[in-house]
C-alpha cells in the first residue's frame, strides 16, 4: 500500500512516516523540506499542484497532517487559517478518489464539559476549532468512508520540529528558566508514537468516520510539566502555575476538554498508554 502523507515533516508526520515505512510505500509531502530529507513539496491551498502530486504518485491513502495549528495565529490570520484548514481540505477531497485520514482536535469543543465523546455536542470557540471542525465536515459530506482521527496536546522530543511541549519544558529547566504553565486547561496528552500507530491500525482495520484518541492520564498542562520534570530528573521548582486568562492569548481556548477513546478501546481492542510509559519510552529511546 502507498501512503501519502501531507504535513510529513512535523512532529507527528516525522513518526508516523518512519514507522510506517516499516510496512507501507511512503511518500512524503510538506510546505517546506528540510535540509538534508527527501520529500516532495507540496501546498494544499493549490489545487493545482496537488492534483498533479496525486495523479503522479498514485497513492491509495491521504494522511492529511498539513494544518494552521498555531491558535493565536488563526485568530489574527483567519483568512489565513481557513485556507489552509478548510479550503485545503476540500482540494484534497476533489483531487483525490481514495481513502482519507485527517487529523483534528479537540478545539472544536468548547472545553466546557469534557472529557468527550465521538458523541459529544461540538461548539468550538476560536477561529482554529472552527476551521477544524469545518474540514471534518467537508471530508465526510465528501465520503462517509474518509477517517477523522480528533486528538489533543501531542508530544514528542524530536529535535527536528519546533512544536514540541515536552521539549520546551526540558530544555527551559535544563538551562535553569522558570517556566509559567496553565493549570486550567485539562487534556490527555498523546505521545506521537501512540497516536502514529492508532493511524496506522485505523487504515489497516479500514475504520471510517469520527474517532477519538488520546493517552491515558487526564490532567491538567501544569500537572504534565511536573512529571516530565520528575522523569527527567529536574528541578519542578522552576514550573510555575498560572491561569489561562493570565496569559492574556488572543483564541479561547478549552479548558475542561480531554478526549474520550472508549470506541477505539472496543472496536480495536486497545488500551492507551499512561504518560509513564511513555515519558519511560522516550527516556530510553534517548539513551540509546
Amino acid at each position: 500500500m502507498r501512503i501519502l502523507v501531507t504535513g510529513a515533516f512535523g512532529q507527528l508526520g516525522t513518526v508516523l512516516c518512519r514507522i510506517a515505512s516499516d510496512d507501507f510505500d511512503v511518500i512524503e509531502t510538506d510546505m517546506r523540506i528540510p535540509d538534508g530529507r527527501n520529500g516532495i513539496r507540496i501546498d494544499i491551498r493549490d489545487f493545482p499542484m496537488l492534483k498533479n502530486i496525486i495523479n503522479i504518485t498514485s497513492p491509495d491513502v491521504i494522511v492529511n497532517l498539513a494544518a494552521m495549528t498555531n491558535v493565536d495565529g488563526c485568530e489574527q490570520n483567519p483568512l489565513l487559517a481557513r485556507e489552509i484548514n478548510t479550503a485545503g481540505v476540500q482540494h484534497l477531497c476533489d483531487a483525490f478518489d481514495g481513502k482519507i485520514v485527517h487529523l483534528s482536535t479537540d478545539y472544536v469543543f468548547d472545553g466546557q464539559d469534557g472529557p468527550y465523546s465521538e458523541e459529544s455536542q461540538v461548539n468550538p470557540i476560536s477561529v482554529y476549532g472552527e476551521t477544524k471542525l469545518a474540514s471534518e465536515r467537508i471530508l465526510l459530506y465528501s465520503n462517509p468512508s474518509h477517517l477523522v482521527i480528533r486528538g489533543n496536546v501531542i508530544y514528542d522530543d524530536l529535535k527536528s520540529t519546533q512544536a514540541s511541549f515536552l521539549n520546551w519544558v526540558v530544555d527551559s529547566l535544563e538551562d535553569r528558566k522558570e517556566i509559567y504553565v496553565v493549570n486550567d486547561q485539562i487534556n490527555n496528552p498523546t505521545w506521537t508514537v501512540s497516536m502514529a500507530d492508532i493511524i496506522l491500525l485505523c487504515i489497516e482495520k479500514s475504520v471510517s468516520g469520527i474517532v477519538h484518541w488520546a493517552d491515558a492520564d487526564l490532567l491538567n498542562r501544569y500537572d504534565f510539566a511536573l512529571k516530565i520534570a520528575d522523569k527527567f530528573e529536574l528541578d519542578s521548582k522552576l514550573i510555575k502555575p498560572i491561569t489561562t486568562d493570565e496569559l492574556e492569548q488572543d483564541a479561547s481556548r478549552p479548558l475542561q476538554s480531554g478526549l474520550k477513546t472508549d470506541y477505539l478501546n472496543q472496536l480495536l481492542g486497545i488500551i492507551p498508554p499512561s504518560i509513564d510509559d511513555c515519558l519511560n519510552a522516550i527516556l530510553e529511546r534517548r539513551s540509546e
